[in-house]
């Protein structure tokens, strides 16, 4: 007790209690290091998500809000579960978005996670760092739990190793307990809001490429979401968990089957179903107007426009799905070549109304049959939008913070670096894709609105003439530019990247550029394997391996720019 009492003297303390209120620094920034940051409700990534227009969805946030806040009282069998369900576009992402700011001025947040198939951010995309996103947060708006979660941490230095269920044991059950022995505990309250669990994809532990007797069945999506759902379940019923959690999926079998109430009839509160409860049509008529408004004053245009009658029936092609009205606004007001007035008509043409059809998606198809179809080459648009996926879903993160900016896809899709084939193809398609300023392109990535689209994309029966299959879409065919472009795989040694792209200039500035990224030490042993490789059957050199002095007096004249890149490259050429 020296250290705590500094000098002192004479002193006579009873039932000495000790409380560190600096709980180890180490401990928490561990836990930091893992968690899934792009995944919080307030996260850089999720600076343009969707949030619920102003006076809409208003009555779906009120029963939302007063089922968090709610008093269980003396019930035996709180039910501290609900589900948010609806179809693609019903709005549940909007809904949980404006759902847990609210949250925040009521004081009653207490953890949330988006997942985002289509991030490029892997903690979005896996169950990986589920737990400790929530840890993190309840330390974060709970300060009584920091020393609690602190000391599990450095008590049980393997959690971070642990299946989700060990982990929520340690870094949330445990903590909790300790609470609530505590004389002086607080007693906590809030929700945990957790979105698009649908879109997590499997964790695969085990070589799925082996055949025979031994090799184990990859992972489903759908085994992965249950074991969540299941963590989940298993907390909330522990009695020491003061927390509410809401749940937002489409309707997919895994989640039909375990909120089913007949084989859960106590488990859990009444789901909300957005295509069924409080109907969309009114919320989706009053954002229409609100920014056909904008769109008006921003264009100079007559107080006629939009035409009487348009609104209606923009509001019957909906269908009850708010993103397609939300794309109709974009592709108004994204600086398309085309004035909005003609945008609108050729809108209005398209497709059916909802009297003639049953199909939830028709009107959304073929608004986005529409916009692709402006593009100079609809079919290339499409496969740069799906290769664009394909690389956030598959690739291994190649710069140094982990993200595929721009600039990067551009080095990987482009047949020419010097052009501007990304403005060409992409330029019509603002509507659905977040494109990022030429200026900011080598530090934003390129972000899509809506998980519908890809629905749209992979689906033949829907995009139809558009519809690209898999196999076109690899990398390689993009990046070829003769006949004779070799297909050799590139490795580095500073990290797992690998690719199977045909080489260009542009694949080999990518890697080169990649290679800087790291320290010298690194680089300089990495690049000079990778340039054997490359020269060994080099397409637009037809060159044999270089020395390595050579080698290492090209990368530096070009890429550390003591000379211009097309004399290093002549220069080259010559050697």
């Amino acid at each position: 007790m020296g250290s705590n009492f500094n000098r002192a003297r004479n002193i006579r303390i009873d039932n000495y209690h000790f409380v560190n209120v600096n709980p180890s620094a180490d401990a928490l920034s561990k836990l930091e290091a893992r968690i899934a940051e792009a995944a919080i409700h307030d996260s850089a990534e999720r600076c343009d998500a969707p949030k619920c227009h102003p006076e809409t969805r208003v009555a779906v946030q009120n029963d939302l809000y007063e089922w968090i806040i709610e008093d269980s009282g003396a019930s035996e069998h709180p039910r501290k579960i609900k589900w948010v369900t609806g179809p693609a576009g019903t709005g549940k992402t909007a809904v949980l978005g404006s759902l847990s700011d609210r949250c925040i001025t009521g004081g009653v947040l207490a953890a949330t996670f988006f997942f985002a198939s289509w991030s490029s951010s892997i903690g979005r995309r896996r169950k990986t760092a589920l737990v400790t996103t929530i840890a993190h947060q309840l330390a974060r708006y709970h300060p009584e739990l920091r020393q609690e979660i602190s000391t599990a941490i450095n008590g049980n230095s393997d959690v971070f190793g642990k299946n989700l269920r060990a982990q929520m044991e340690v870094l949330v059950l445990g903590p909790l307990r300790q609470m609530t022995r505590r004389p002086d505990g607080h007693v906590l309250r809030g929700v945990i809001i957790i979105d698009g669990l649908d879109e997590c994809e499997a964790e695969q532990y085990h070589d799925i490429t082996g055949t025979g007797p031994r090799a184990k069945a990859p992972r489903t999506n759908a085994e992965d979401q249950l074991e969540v759902l299941q963590v989940l379940q298993a907390a909330s019923s522990d009695p020491c968990f003061p927390f509410r959690i809401l749940i937002a999926s489409r309707p997919e079998r895994v989640f039909r089957e375990f909120f089913d109430p007949e084989r859960n009839p106590t488990s859990f509160a009444q789901k909300l179903d957005l295509n069924e409860e409080h109907q969309a049509d009114a919320d989706i008529t009053l954002f229409l107007e609100a920014q056909f408004n904008i769109i008006r004053r921003r264009y100079n245009l007559p107080p006629s426009w939009p035409p009487l009658g348009t609104i209606q029936t923009l509001v019957e092609k909906a269908s009850g799905q708010f993103i397609y009205a939300a794309t109709v606004i974009r592709l108004l007001d994204t600086g398309h070549r085309d004035p909005p007035k003609a945008l609108l008509k050729a809108i209005l043409k398209t497709g059916t109304t909802r009297k003639t059809t049953s199909y939830p998606f028709e009107q959304l198809d073929a608004l986005y049959t529409h916009i692709l179809d402006s593009s100079p080459d609809p079919p290339l648009s499409v496969r740069w939008i799906r290769s664009i996926i394909q690389l956030y879903q598959k690739a291994s993160p190649t710069t140094v913070d982990g993200r595929l900016y721009a600039s990067y896809i551009h080095l990987l899709l482009q047949t020419d670096p010097e052009s501007n084939e990304a403005e060409h193809l992409l330029g019509n398609l603002h509507s659905l894709i977040r494109i990022p300023p030429p200026s900011d392109q080598a530090t934003t990535q390129y972000d899509f609105y809506h998980k519908s689209l890809f629905d749209f994309l992979e689906d033949p029966g829907r995009c139809r003439q558009l519809y690209v299959d898999d196999s076109e879409i690899h990398l390689p065919m993009l990046m070829t530019t003769s006949e004779k472009s070799a297909k050799v795989p590139l490795t580095v040694s500073f990290g797992s990247a690998y690719s199977m792209a045909l080489y260009t200039p542009a694949v080999a500035d990518w890697w080169v550029s990649l290679a800087f990224s790291h320290n010298e030490d690194e680089w300089q042993e990495s690049l000079w394997g990778l340039f054997q490789v490359v020269h060994t059957s080099c397409p637009w050199y037809y060159c044999k391996p270089l020395s390595e002095d050579k080698v290492f007096y090209w990368l530096l004249k070009t890429y550390k720019g003591k000379n211009k890149a097309e004399s290093a490259s002549k220069n080259q050429r010559q050697t």
